[in-house]
């Protein structure tokens, strides 16, 4: 997530969105008292020269690391939430951080995807590493791993807290809404990262009837407030 107050604008991180190239372009224009969370997967050309940087707090509501992992010595993860603000950060705790003035204030925004096509994404990204990657049905039956929690990152209440959420399918498009609604219009670009090769062409391809309907009762806020259809 990026907390800029160069600019006066809240970039909340869902999965599977472009989030890395949203990131990436808009970490760009951002000034040196501006908050931008370390990323947990491996970082792309485009953001390797850019640093996270003031993202470690001291906040009464931030987490303490759990006893044990603190008396194993186990590493301190920049993009947990026991530093302070990090990667995919929900709304009710950035707003808890940066305080209500902020909040109130600063132009607020995120990006949401067809729940159909991002689980297949989050699919590939979460079996990339495996040495004979799991048939999709069988990642999809364990809800727990499979399940993609962008709905709680953007909405208070259930209700969406945001000014602005863009579209994957219309990502250049809406990232020019965001720019001109921040008053950097064409100063930043859309790099490209994060593409998977090795997915089919068509995400409809990977279903049947059963895991459709499945995949439609995980996610129907988001079907239904944005319309998605299969």
């Amino acid at each position: 997530m990026i907390l800029s107050h160069t600019h006066k604008f809240i970039y909340i991180k869902t999965y599977k969105t472009a989030s890395t190239s949203i990131e990436a372009a808009l970490s760009a224009v951002c000034g040196p008292d501006d908050v931008i969370t370390p990323a947990s997967e491996q970082l792309m050309q485009t953001r390797q020269q850019q640093r996270a940087q003031n993202y470690r707090i001291s906040h009464p509501q931030v987490p303490k690391r759990p006893l044990l992992k603190r008396l194993l010595g186990r590493p301190e993860r920049a993009y947990h939430p026991s530093v302070g603000y990090y990667e995919h950060m929900p709304c009710w705790r950035i707003r808890a951080y940066a305080g209500e003035a902020v909040w109130r204030s600063y132009y607020k925004f995120s990006f949401e995807r067809n729940p159909w096509d991002r689980q297949v994404s989050w699919y590939h990204y979460k079996t990339k590493s495996k040495s004979s990657r799991p048939a999709f049905d069988a990642f999809n039956a364990d809800k727990r791993r499979a399940y993609v929690e962008n709905w709680q990152l953007y909405t208070l209440d259930d209700a969406i807290a945001l000014d602005f959420i863009g579209r994957y399918e219309n990502l250049a498009i809406d990232f020019a809404k965001v720019l001109d609604a921040i008053g950097i219009a064409d100063e930043a670009t859309l790099p490209l990262t994060n593409v998977s090769g090795d997915r089919r062409k068509d995400y409809r391809d990977y279903y049947d009837d059963a895991s459709r309907d499945l995949i439609a009762g995980w996610y129907s806020r988001e079907i239904e407030r944005f319309g998605y259809q299969f």
